[in-house]
């Protein structure tokens, strides 16, 4: 009973504490912003449908552009390895 007691005490004082915690205006004013504006409803919602029928569902950047390579896989080991025998790419954890 103890434990349970200090249990919900502890609670008490966390939930009071994070309710003081709020540094706004108790009115919540940050969220009453007025605007005017001239468009109608069915501008708005007009807008709105058109902008949903031309949005693509595929996330930028993900479509990748393929390549297909004529070259010798062979040939291209050789190269690289020729590359690092004379210096002009580093090999392993040399700068």
């Amino acid at each position: 009973m103890n434990n349970t007691a200090r249990f919900l005490s502890i609670a008490a004082v966390a939930a009071f504490a994070s309710f003081g915690a709020q540094a706004d205006e108790a009115d919540a004013s940050q969220f009453a912003t007025k605007f005017e504006t001239n468009r109608t409803r069915a501008d708005v919602q007009a807008e709105a449908a058109t902008v949903a029928q031309t949005r693509s569902i595929e996330p930028a950047g993900s479509r990748v552009v393929t390549y297909k390579s004529m070259a010798d896989r062979a040939a291209v080991r050789a190269q690289a390895a020729e590359a690092v025998r004379t210096g002009q790419i580093s090999s392993g954890e040399r700068g």
